[in-house]
């Protein structure tokens, strides 16, 4: 991803374009100050990375973050209106590098399985009540996160993945994690949480990738 987003300010320049960076997912909240802290540190570090990177604007997920986005690149480009002089001419990438999809440390948890059937039962119930962009665990979710909660969990069912911890990921404990996590969602009755695991089983279990996860859902719309 570094290589992309280095590489996007180049192209963009290169062309006189604008580079505008993504979005920070992170929401403040206005009642617990801890997360509060939390999203605006992140947010702040995330609008210093593109701005010294030479994006000339970005954008955020809730009206809060507006402040902190606009000072962060203020600051960096002294009062011009952007950033295009900087071609980035020191950006090479290989092609390579912008499909290399290694996270250095990173492992397949428990938590992160049970993340992903967590976020993937409530954006689904979301998106069958109308909502296409949703908080969730103090991030703006969209269909973007789902589909990569949902296409990891197929991936890690059909290919037998194995947890850091020994244990393979099999079609029974992709079942036994979604009711655990169903439970504390309020269960099937709750909201429209009953479709939601129907849509989410057939995306996670069905022998053939989906192409895209809401596709079956429009007609319960």
């Amino acid at each position: 991803m570094r290589s992309y987003t280095e590489l996007l300010v180049r192209t963009c320049h290169s062309r006189g374009a604008h580079a505008i960076g993504g979005m920070a997912a992170f929401i403040p909240s206005r009642r617990d100050a801890e997360v509060n802290a939390t999203a605006l540190a992140a947010v702040t570090a995330d609008k210093e990375r593109e701005a010294g990177d030479g994006f000339d604007g970005s954008w955020v997920a809730h009206p809060d973050l507006v402040p902190i986005a606009l000072e962060v690149f203020s600051t960096k480009m002294e009062g011009r209106p952007n950033q295009k002089e900087r071609l980035r001419q020191d950006v090479s990438v290989e092609p390579g590098s912008l499909i290399d999809l290694n996270v250095p440390g990173g492992t397949l948890t428990e938590q992160g399985l049970r993340n992903n059937v967590s976020v993937g039962l409530q954006y689904m119930n979301s998106w069958l009540n109308g909502n296409g962009a949703a908080a969730i665990n103090n991030l703006m979710e969209d269909a973007a996160t789902a589909e990569i909660a949902r296409a990891q969990l197929w991936q890690w069912v059909h290919r037998g993945a194995r947890m850091d911890n020994g244990e393979q990921v099999t079609p029974e404990l992709y079942e036994q994690v979604r009711d655990e996590e169903l439970s504390q969602l309020g269960g099937r009755e709750a909201s429209r949480y009953g479709l939601a695991v129907e849509l989410l089983d057939d995306l996670v279990l069905g022998s053939e990738f989906q192409e895209f996860l809401t596709l079956q859902a429009y007609q319960h719309i």
